[in-house]
């Protein structure tokens, strides 16, 4: 039977060394890139040879220290728009300052502040739903005690018809 109209990609055929085979050296990574990446590695050694050989007597600059990532050590970058961080120290913080909040903040403390406000007149009965629900549950202990009663005065003269019938 055919395939139909399109072919299957060959992607499932790509193969990638493991760390294990790359440490053994058994990896089918050309031979030419270990050759490019053992001479890159030799250039670097050198070239930070002669720099330390340098700058044995002058005190060394932070960019030289710290390790540059891809392009940076290849192209110095005056870069205007980046902000360096300002490193504040204890001291220098001003305590008393107060930060603004935003308006979201804001207003998410009112909405905090009335709520408790709120619930604290519901607790003191003060509020109109307080109220109701209060008086809601006069009534049912009412209704209750009602019923209670009822029950206690049926209960009694049953009894009292038991007794009347005994005799």
């Amino acid at each position: 039977m055919g395939r139909g109209k399109f072919k299957a990609k060959p992607t499932g055929q790509r193969h990638f060394s493991t760390p294990e085979e790359l440490l053994a050296g058994t990896s089918s990574r050309p031979r030419t890139f270990k050759r490019q990446e053992a001479e890159y590695k030799e250039e670097e050694e050198e070239e930070s040879e002669e720099e330390s050989g340098q700058e044995s007597g002058e005190e060394s600059d932070d960019e030289t220290d710290q390790k540059r990532k891809g392009t940076q050590g290849v192209i110095e970058i005056n870069n205007p728009n980046l902000v360096k961080p300002k490193n504040l120290k204890a001291r220098d913080v001003d305590t008393g300052k107060t930060t603004e909040l935003s308006r979201r903040e804001r207003e998410e403390l009112e909405k905090q502040r009335a709520h408790e406000r709120y619930m604290r007149l519901q607790e003191q009965g003060k509020t109109e739903q307080a109220r109701k629900d209060l008086e809601r549950l006069a009534l049912i202990r009412q209704q209750r005690e009602e019923a209670a009663r009822k029950r206690e005065e049926e209960k009694a003269a049953k009894e009292q018809k038991k007794a009347e019938a005994r005799k």
